[in-house]
C-alpha cells in the first residue's frame, strides 16, 4: 500500500531505474519504490532535478515543502490527471451563489464543530467533566448559532468563537504539567502547545491536498476560505472537519503519556517555538498511526481515517453534481 514518506534531513533525491534513491548528507541511503509512495514531505534541504520531477508527475506524487519551523510553504503539484471542465464550472457555480457557496461554508465549520464535540466527550473524566460539559453546551449553541447565518464572515466569527472557547479547555484535558496552553497564537507560536497544533494543522491541509488530487475537484476553489491569490483553499475548507479528530487527539496523546518533552524535542529561535527534528518524528509517527485507525463508517464498515478524507471528496463530487446533498462528516 502506498504511504507518505517524510524527508527529515538535508540530502538528494534522484531517479534509479523505476525508483526513488535518497542519499542523505550523514551518508544514509535509501531506495524508495515508486509504487509504494502517496505523496512526500520535505523538512530539510533537498536536491532534485527535473527528471525527478517527471518520475514524480508520471506517478502521480505530489511533493510537500515545510520550513525549519514545520511551517507549510508550498507544493509541486502534479499535473491534475483527472482534470474535468464540468466538475470545475459546477465549483464555480456553488461559489458564485452566495445560497450554495453559504450552504457548503456552513457544512465544513459545523461538521468540525461536531468533531470537537466528539473529543470533548471522549475526553471526559471525573476529574473535568462539569468543566468539558459547559464547553460542549457552548459548542452546541454555536452549532445552532450556525443556522441562522447569512455572510460567510458570520460563519467564520462563529467558528472562531467556538475554537476560542474549545481552547480553553485544553487546560482540563491536557495533563502533564510541564505544558501550558493559555491562548491559540500561530504565527510565531510562541509556546510548544501552539507549535504542535500548527504543525498539526499543516500536515492535514497536505494531506487532504493530496486527497484532492486523486479526485476530479479543483482544489482551487474553497467556500470557507476565500478563493483568492492563494494556491489552493479546497483543502482547508475539508480539513476543519478532520482537525480536531486527527490533530488534537495526537496532541492529546503525546503529552498525556509524556511522549514529548521540553527542551528535548522543541528549539527557540526568534520568539518562534517548534518542533525539532525528533519531535516531529514523534508526531509523525503518531498521526500516521491515527490515519490507519478505523472507524465503523455506517455503509462501507471498518474505514481508516484516512480513507474517510478521499471519501469525503467523494461526497463534495456529488454535491456539486446535484446527485446528493452533502452532509460533513462527524465521527
Amino acid at each position: 500500500m502506498a504511504k507518505n514518506i517524510y524527508i527529515h534531513s538535508s540530502g538528494s533525491l534522484k531517479r534509479k531505474e523505476n525508483t526513488l534513491r535518497l542519499e542523505l548528507q550523514d551518508g544514509t541511503k535509501r531506495v524508495i519504490p515508486i509504487k509504494d509512495v502517496s505523496a512526500i514531505y520535505v523538512f530539510g534541504e533537498l536536491e532534485l532535478n527535473k527528471r525527478v520531477l517527471e518520475f514524480l508527475t508520471t506517478h502521480k506524487v505530489a511533493v510537500h515543502f515545510f520550513n525549519r519551523y514545520g511551517y507549510y510553504v508550498g507544493s509541486y503539484y502534479p499535473r491534475e490527471y483527472l482534470n474535468s471542465g464540468l466538475m470545475t464550472l459546477k465549483q464555480a457555480e456553488h461559489y458564485l451563489s452566495p445560497e450554495k457557496r453559504l450552504y457548503l461554508a456552513r457544512s465544513f465549520v459545523e461538521g468540525g464543530l461536531k468533531n470537537i464535540l466528539k473529543t470533548l466527550k471522549y475526553y471526559r473524566s471525573k476529574r473535568s467533566k462539569n468543566k468539558l460539559e459547559a464547553t460542549e453546551g457552548f459548542i452546541k449553541a454555536k452549532i445552532e448559532e450556525l443556522k441562522g447565518v447569512n455572510s460567510v464572515e458570520q460563519i467564520m466569527q462563529i467558528e472562531g468563537s467556538a475554537r476560542e472557547e474549545y481552547y480553553k479547555s485544553w487546560k482540563y484535558i491536557i495533563e502533564n504539567p510541564e505544558f501550558v496552553f493559555e491562548k491559540r497564537e500561530k504565527r510565531p507560536s510562541t509556546n510548544e502547545i501552539n507549535a504542535l497544533i500548527s504543525f498539526g494543522n499543516s500536515l492535514v491541509y497536505t494531506l487532504v491536498l493530496s486527497e484532492i488530487y486523486h479526485t476530479y475537484l479543483d482544489p482551487r476553489i474553497g467556500y470557507l476560505h476565500e478563493t483568492n491569490r492563494r494556491s489552493f483553499s479546497l483543502n482547508l475548507d475539508l480539513a476543519e472537519i478532520f482537525k480536531p479528530i486527527l490533530v488534537d487527539r495526537v496532541i492529546f496523546t503525546l503529552l498525556n503519556r509524556n511522549l514529548l518533552k521540553t527542551p528535548d524535542h522543541f528549539e527557540e529561535a526568534i520568539g518562534n517555538t517548534y518542533l525539532n527534528e525528533k519531535g516531529r518524528k514523534i508526531f509523525i509517527k503518531h498521526f500516521e498511526e491515527k490515519l490507519k485507525t478505523t472507524f465503523k463508517h455506517p455503509n462501507l464498515g471498518k474505514v481508516s481515517y484516512k480513507r474517510l478524507i478521499r471519501l469525503e471528496c467523494y461526497k463534495l463530487y456529488k454535491h456539486f453534481l446535484g446527485e446528493k446533498e452533502y452532509q460533513p462528516l462527524a465521527v
